[in-house]
């Protein structure tokens, strides 16, 4: 069940790990603008993804979240990512995200998006890392930088007494990669670079980008 209190949704944990099941991929946006930013995710929902980050390290991230709020689909989910500090989640929170992503692990931060009624998505690498985040109260563990400890392969190696926790890899995953890291049980993928080149980001080649992203998602769901 979801509850909406002004721009704040509050999820329960198995409501968002439902979302996670269902939709398996989250799109990553680092805008160098604001409009960028709006683009990349048009482009991504009209591709197929439903669950989008937007990084605070984005031009007018706040901004840009009540913007895509707003705009797109309602079966839509708006998240904060790259949250380093209380003012950044703070802000985030205001904007109105649905769920937050960092890079690390901090018992304020977690306690501030819980207070909040926020799916908090710390980062971990390692077993006790990953292990302290869960017992934080993490929805999930952002695996990071998995790729730089053997990616699809790193994953398994967890499951063996982690399994309990999902596991969300992100960092470096290629367009044809997420299947495995499904396979090798990662709950979600979070995927950047290989949706957003900056080529076509340069180019404002959106189309292209939305093949893509109807790209990554049918990996997913073939073999």
């Amino acid at each position: 069940m979801v509850e909406i209190l002004g721009w704040v949704a509050v999820m329960d944990r198995a409501t968002w790990l439902a979302a996670l099941r269902k939709h398996r991929a989250i799109a990553i946006l680092r805008a160098t603008s604001l409009e960028t930013g709006i683009q990349m995710a048009q482009a991504a929902v009209k591709g197929g993804f439903r669950l989008l980050e937007v990084t605070w390290t984005s031009d007018r991230p706040g901004d840009l979240v009540n913007q895509l709020r707003t705009t797109l689909p309602g079966d839509c989910l708006v998240g904060g990512g790259t949250l380093l500090s209380i003012p950044d989640l703070q802000d985030a929170i205001a904007a109105g995200i649905q769920f937050s992503f960092m890079p690390h692990t901090e018992t304020a931060l977690m306690q501030l998006g819980q207070h909040h009624g926020i799916p908090m998505v710390p980062g971990a690498l390692t077993p006790t890392e990953i292990m302290a985040a869960w017992q934080l109260g993490a929805m999930g563990v952002k695996v990071f930088p998995c790729q730089a400890l053997g990616g699809p392969a790193y994953i398994r190696h967890l499951q063996g007494p982690l399994a309990h926790i999902p596991l969300i890899p992100t960092g470096g995953i290629a367009l044809t990669d997420g299947r495995t890291y499904l396979e090798q049980g990662a709950i979600a993928i979070g995927v950047a670079s290989s949706l957003f080149p900056q080529a076509l980001l340069r180019r404002e080649d959106w189309p292209a980008v939305e093949a893509r992203s109807r790209q990554f998602l049918a990996n997913l769901s073939s073999g």
